[in-house]
């Protein structure tokens, strides 16, 4: 594609050498290590010392953003370059499909079991007794598909993921590799002799439209009823959902988070990565947790961000660590003022 071509299919507009505008782009690169004959964009403040200096042929940027004057790259202004940067990687970056086509002569279905004709199974995989596949899905090689899950159409299953019984996953969820979706919740009742007696984990997964999971996540089942991710929910590598869970539409969770049992997260929260949520709380719509914050109770008013642990709002608790900061050299200014209290002190003694 030229840079004419992307600047009239992303409704851009172009600044820079008329020349330059029938240069054809072939790659998509950093703003810092672009070369000729590349695109990129700037999003970040941090990279705006590159923009004058890229090598890029092209370079994405928002309408009110700044120029540098005598750059040799074609600037395209945009509503949003991050946004415009992707399609355009989508687009010269044909994804290579990992997927067999078809059932795989190695994989183990059901009788019972219901695989869409347009489906795929991968090698190896098995399809318990009563599940379903829907249209077009795509379940990876090793998968495991247990008795009665339901998979919607236009899924993507990828190698090694567990699904277990009853489970059901709405249309087009991703599901990464290592994903385990139903195991048991951790649930122990402790005995009179110091044991612990296993509490049944009779309820299910429900996963809505549009969910993405990333690899090694686990999702646990309900104790009773169902564990519930929310339409469109987004969700990092290593996060840890345990049983009861609710987490609200368009939530994203980052990675080596833990969401404690019967938590309810409210709809386009934002969670950053290491964040631990303790049970039996909730969390309002559009909170944002930073990262490592440690949550021990209910956030009630929505919009608000929280940081540190136990998390305060974001505002008040960066104040408490720049004091934190500060504290040495306090201690070392008390520690001189005493020294002279205490000289005065005596001064005035021996008078």
């Amino acid at each position: 594609m030229t840079i004419r071509e992307i600047a009239e299919w992303l409704q851009g507009e172009p600044v820079g050498p008329a020349a330059s505008l029938d240069t054809a782009i072939d790659r998509v690169a950093k703003i810092e290590e672009a070369a000729p004959g590349s695109l990129t964009f700037l999003a970040n403040p941090k990279y705006q010392k590159f923009l004058g200096a890229t090598q890029a042929s092209a370079v994405l940027v928002s309408r009110t953003q700044d120029l540098p004057a005598g750059a040799s790259a074609v600037f395209l202004r945009v509503d949003d370059p991050y946004l415009a940067f992707l399609r355009v990687l989508r687009r010269l970056t044909p994804e290579i499909d990992p997927f067999t086509h078809g059932v795989h002569p190695t994989a183990v279905i059901a009788p019972t079991a219901t695989i869409a004709p347009d489906a795929s199974v991968g090698a190896l995989a098995v399809v318990g007794d009563g599940a379903v596949v829907g249209a077009r899905t795509k379940v990876g090689h090793g998968c495991v598909i247990g008795p009665a899950a339901v998979i919607g159409d236009d899924c993507r299953i990828y190698p090694r993921v567990t699904i277990y019984q009853g489970c059901r996953l709405g249309h087009r969820v991703v599901l990464h590799a290592g994903c385990v979706i139903g195991a048991d919740g951790f649930g122990f009742a402790p005995t009179k002799d110091g044991s612990y007696e296993k509490i049944p984990q009779l309820g299910i997964v429900l996963i809505e439209d549009d969910v993405e999971i990333g690899a090694n996540t686990t999702v646990d089942r309900a104790t009773m009823g169902e564990t519930r991710i929310g339409r469109g929910v987004k969700i990092d590598n290593l996060v840890q959902v345990a049983h009861n869970v609710v987490i609200g539409e368009h939530t994203v969770i980052a990675a080596q988070t833990g969401i404690s049992g019967s938590t309810k997260i409210g709809k386009h929260c934002m969670i950053a990565g290491q964040v631990g949520l303790a049970g039996h709380i909730e969390i309002a719509d559009r909170t944002i947790l930073l990262a490592q914050s440690g949550i021990p109770k209910s956030i009630t008013e929505p919009g608000k961000t929280y940081f540190g642990y136990p998390a305060k709002e974001a505002r008040h608790a960066q104040r408490l660590e720049a004091a934190i900061r500060m504290l040495p050299e306090t201690m070392r200014d008390l520690q001189h003022l005493q020294r002279i209290v205490e000289e005065l002190q005596k001064k005035l003694s021996e008078r």
